[in-house]
């Protein structure tokens, strides 16, 4: 009753209260509702907006496209972000220069298209389902076939869901491809447009010529960079900002990038995680020695071993290495084990179940019946058999019934090391069990098939092994603890500076990575870590982030972000470190030629009798390659540039160079056999100024202003 009448005593507050608390909660939705919506694209090229959807559509197409050519049902993690890049650089520089054509009015015309399909050597073209087996040339009869086929899909009426999947897909591939060629030749307009602006002239190309098969040698003296310390130089913040105005353009960084911080840490198996799979696998040897009261696959798979068992004879090659090099070294029946293998870091036992002398590779031939019954299928199937082995020719037997009854080789490469069972294990186990001629009739689920082997070679020894091999993995206990500790780590270093301080004395390694960009896939080499690279890109200056899990469901990581390099000229801090280098070099480049000068050293002779002063004696030196001097271990093109222009004998002043202060004197000069042919030269002058315009695709990226937003949702 007392509370109750606390409650009414209070009642025009509460009111109150539960009124603002509606207001706030409706007005809240309210605001979302208002607040604009969430851009959704994915980036951004000369302005133009690349949807989430339109770039999804694009890597789904893409993908398609991959599994037809390659046969494949699905692709892996890497295989997926390989083709998001794929996709996003050839949308974004197909983009780039539809753009640029547009503006010239270049197009791409149907009877180019045409003309084009009809040569049929595209490289494209060449990756199509319409090529010749034969041949292996695209062949456009087969394409028009195909289309005309397409065409008509709408009047079958006994074409089956899968045959008009297949043909669907098969249309789509088309267009795809359809469409990347129309791309490449536009592409190809426009490069030709701007190599062929490039020309040469008779006075270049005979001063490449002379570039390429002049050469000199020389003789130098040098004073080291090293022979000055360091700490002779004084350097100022003037010196650092003149030195950085002279290069600016070189810390051009086009894309904003993020300094990191981050600790990652795999989970990994206790002594105790270890200790039970051991057991584990004990106890599975001796049920390996005992004789058996269920089939082998069926008892492999029940130990969760990562090897599994196929009935069939195999060579050692389709087991794992680790068990192969044992094989030899145990009996038919005898069992191996336990024992540890630190390759694929697994506690292994097997028993060697039998041991035979097989052909590897097995020609044989095949003729399958199938009847409208099962029982007029094995009745079929048995008069073919038996006129069979009356003598009847085998291949106008298969000839009779539709097939063409000509043999194939199969080799144990073909189906080592795939999952086979049913009908596929049956049909395996007869095809390498036939004799050589021997005929066999061999019932399947749904029709019979007669089999005759040809031929076999390459006789090799095979084995059935039963193989259990468990990876020493860590318990759920063992994460549990991990992540319970990691997660109390996190809690008490909530901050960049106490992460940074911290980490290495709670065990933890603090790892570093600086200019991450966006269009990465994640952090470090740790797989599913693009939700961590999601946080890192809205995060600030200072922050830490919370636990991520990731890997292979093994690793755990926090990152903190130290500093975000925004897009434009770095600045000077971010590159004062290499700037110093540089700089240091300059000023002892200035020490050495004052000290040259006060020494009153002018001759090669003079140089050479200094203090730290090293000798070397480089050859064959063109003003085409830069020369590298060996007695410093450093690549001179100044080097290269003086004996251009260098006298027999004369000596030359003091050059800075990459490696130390040098004085030359060229004392032989002469010219390589090769004969001048100015039209080969001019055009040996234009391919390299032609492989220097292909980077057009880069400058007009600059140009765009390209933004890749890919992070956000993919």
């Amino acid at each position: 009753m007392a509370t109750l009448q606390k409650i009414r005593s209070h009642g025009p507050l509460l009111v109150t209260v539960i009124a603002l608390a509606l207001f706030a909660f409706i007005a809240g939705d309210a605001w979302k509702v208002l607040q604009p919506h969430q851009s959704q694209n994915v980036g951004e090229i000369d302005g133009e907006e690349v949807t989430a959807q339109e770039y999804q559509d694009l890597v789904e197409e893409y993908t398609e496209m991959v599994k037809m050519t390659n046969g494949l049902n699905s692709l892996t993690d890497e295989q997926n972000d390989q083709a998001k890049d794929y996709v996003w650089t050839n949308y974004v520089n197909n983009k780039l220069i539809e753009n640029e054509a547009e503006k010239l009015g270049l197009v791409v015309t149907d009877a180019e298209v045409k003309a084009i399909i009809n040569e049929g050597t595209h490289p494209i073209l060449r990756q199509s389902p319409f090529v010749d087996p034969q041949t292996g040339l695209f062949d456009k009869d087969q394409l028009n076939q195909f289309l005309v086929s397409y065409a008509s899909l709408s009047r079958m009426t006994s074409i089956s869901a899968q045959q008009l999947d297949s043909y669907q897909k098969m249309y789509r591939l088309w267009q795809f491809m359809e469409k990347s060629l129309i791309q490449d030749r536009l592409a190809e307009k426009y490069r030709s447009l701007i190599t062929q602006s490039l020309f040469s002239n008779p006075v270049e190309a005979q001063e490449s010529f002379n570039a390429r098969t002049q050469q000199s040698s020389l003789l130098l003296a040098a004073i080291p960079y090293t022979a000055i310390p360091d700490s002779t130089i004084t350097l100022t913040v003037g010196d650092l900002k003149k030195a950085y105005n002279v290069q600016k353009e070189q810390f051009l960084q086009p894309v904003e990038s993020r300094n990191i911080k981050y600790v990652d840490v795999q989970v990994t198996a206790s002594p105790e995680d270890r200790a039970a799979i051991e057991k584990e696998v004990e106890e599975y040897t001796v049920q390996l020695a005992a004789p058996q009261t269920e089939d082998y696959t069926t008892f492999i798979r029940g130990t969760g071993s990562d090897a599994t068992y196929t009935d069939l004879f195999l060579t050692a090659r389709a087991y794992p290495t680790d068990v192969a090099a044992r094989l030899d070294s145990v009996a038919v029946g005898g069992v191996f084990g336990p024992y540890y293998n630190a390759t694929d870091n697994t506690i292994n036992s097997f028993k060697k179940l039998a041991v035979a002398t097989m052909p590897d590779s097995i020609e044989f031939r095949q003729i399958q019946v199938i009847a409208d019954t099962e029982e007029r299928t094995k009745q079929l199937a048995d008069s073919i058999f038996t006129a069979l082995k009356g003598g009847a020719d085998f291949v106008e037997m298969a000839k009779r019934y539709g097939q063409t009854g000509t043999s194939s080789w199969i080799s144990s490469a073909a189906y080592e090391g795939a999952q086979i069972d049913g009908d596929n294990l049956k049909y395996l186990q007869t095809v390498i069990a036939l004799k050589k001629n021997e005929l066999v009739n061999l019932p399947l689920m749904q029709l019979n098939v007669i089999l005759q082997a040809v031929d076999r070679k390459a006789m090799v020894p095979k084995y059935k092994v039963a193989v259990v091999k468990r990876e020493v993995t860590f318990s759920k206990q063992t994460y549990n603890k991990a992540y319970n500790d990691f997660s109390q780590f996190i809690a008490a270093n909530g901050t960049l500076d106490k992460l940074t301080a911290n980490a290495e004395d709670a065990g933890y390694r603090l790892l570093e990575r600086n200019d991450l960009t966006s269009d990465e896939h994640g952090i470090g080499s740790v797989r599913a870590t693009k939700d961590a690279l999601r946080w890192v890109f809205g995060a600030k200056p200072g922050d830490v982030s919370g636990l991520y899990e990731c890997g292979e469901n093994d690793h755990m990581m926090v990152v903190g972000l130290s500093a975000i390099n925004k897009e434009g000229y770095r600045p000077l801090e971010m590159v004062r470190d290499r700037l110093r280098a540089e700089v240091v070099r300059d000023k002892k480049a200035e020490k050495i030629q004052a000290m040259l000068k006060d020494a009153g050293a002018t001759s090669y002779a003079q140089v050479a009798a200094l203090e730290h002063a090293v000798t070397d004696s480089v050859k064959h030196v063109t003003f085409s390659a830069s020369a590298y001097v060996s007695v410093l271990r450093s690549s001179e093109p100044m080097v290269s540039a003086y004996a251009s222009i260098a006298a027999d004998g004369e000596v030359s002043a003091p050059i800075k160079g990459n490696g130390g202060v040098y004085v030359l004197q060229q004392y032989a000069k002469e010219s390589t056999s090769e004969t001048y042919n100015e039209e080969s030269e001019i055009s040996t002058v234009v391919s390299r100024d032609t492989r220097l315009a292909t980077q057009f695709v880069n400058d007009l990226y600059l140009k765009a202003n390209v933004k890749d937003r890919r992070y956000l949702f993919f």
